[in-house]
């Protein structure tokens, strides 16, 4: 599959996801939950529900779910302490509206993402000659 294809899917189920989640830490946050306390619990339910679209429908990955489990969860934690450096950084320190930086922060980070779920977390690992076997081209 092309990547032009795989990051029109990614966006597709980027933008349906983010759009529903924002949604949710809006409401959250209205209710007076704590703008980091409402990212957390939310960015809990997206990994979660990103994980199987993508692999499947973006990436049709058939690889390991052990090892793409493992890595999407490592790439998404480190967005995660990402997006907290950054919230702090931009809300408590520089005093910016949260509303308008975690919507900022939503579409950077999502373009990270796409990279490390393209070419580490699904990537195609390369074909290995079984033990025993000759060298391509030989008898």
């Amino acid at each position: 599959m092309s990547t032009a294809v795989e990051i029109l899917r990614f966006g597709a189920v980027g933008l349906g996801s983010n759009a529903l989640l924002y949604l949710l830490y809006l409401a959250a946050t209205a209710i007076g939950i704590e703008p980091k306390v409402a990212v957390t619990l939310i960015y809990l339910v997206g990994v979660l529900q990103t994980f199987v679209l993508n692999k499947r429908w973006t990436f049709q990955h058939e690889g390991r779910v052990r090892r793409t489990t493992a890595r999407y969860w490592v790439a998404y934690t480190l967005a995660y302490a990402a997006n907290m450096v950054l919230l702090f950084i931009f809300v408590d320190m520089a005093g910016f509206d949260h509303r308008v930086v975690q919507g900022i922060l939503i579409a950077v980070i999502g373009l990270v993402l796409f990279a490390l779920q393209k070419y580490w977390v699904f990537a195609t690992l390369p074909v290995r000659p079984a033990s025993g076997s000759a060298p391509a081209g030989e008898p």
